[in-house]
């Protein structure tokens, strides 16, 4: 057992627990943060996705000894900031969730690209997204938020286009 300590929702928070228990589980027992949902347990779903000094990553990879000092969100905080709300809204609006599980995690990845600047094209978002899955095939309305959010990828000028007449 080791005392861990770090901010959790703009928070200062500690916990005491043997250093490799999981991110995820401090989240859900610990402290009822369920938005972070269990899905692959191996980093390949996105289903419990924070962000630990504002990146993304996945909670089920985070051990507790890899916290001290450091700064997590949950989507419990970011979903409550004003500056998702146009990825809460895409979300909506393109029917971008199904069953809602994944949901969470889609938007605490979406909201993070958005928040880039430069912001990703359309393109670069989608790949950037492939850590994230929808186990409904919810990916209709996922493509259609994408499509809402970020701009499409700038057609070539006569310069690149690679003609040399």
């Amino acid at each position: 057992m080791s005392t861990v300590r770090f901010k959790l929702n703009t928070q200062a928070v500690s916990v005491s627990c043997a250093p490799d228990r999981r991110l995820l589980d401090i989240l859900r027992e610990d402290f009822g943060l369920i938005a972070a949902k269990p899905g692959c347990g191996v980093g390949r779903c996105g289903a419990c996705m924070v962000w630990i000094d504002d990146l993304p990553a996945n909670a089920c990879l985070v051990m507790a000894f890899r916290l001290e000092g450091r700064s997590v969100r949950t989507y419990e905080d970011v979903a409550a900031d004003a500056a998702s709300a146009p990825v809460r809204d895409a979300i909506a609006r393109c029917g971008a969730l199904q069953c809602g599980y994944c949901t969470p995690g889609l938007a605490m990845t979406l909201t993070h690209l958005h928040q880039q600047t430069p912001r990703p094209d359309r393109e670069q978002a989608a790949s950037l997204l492939s850590g994230n899955l929808c186990r409904c095939t919810g990916y209709g309305g996922i493509q259609r938020s994408i499509e809402q959010l970020f701009p499409a990828t700038p057609p070539l000028s006569a310069d690149n286009s690679g003609d040399s007449q």
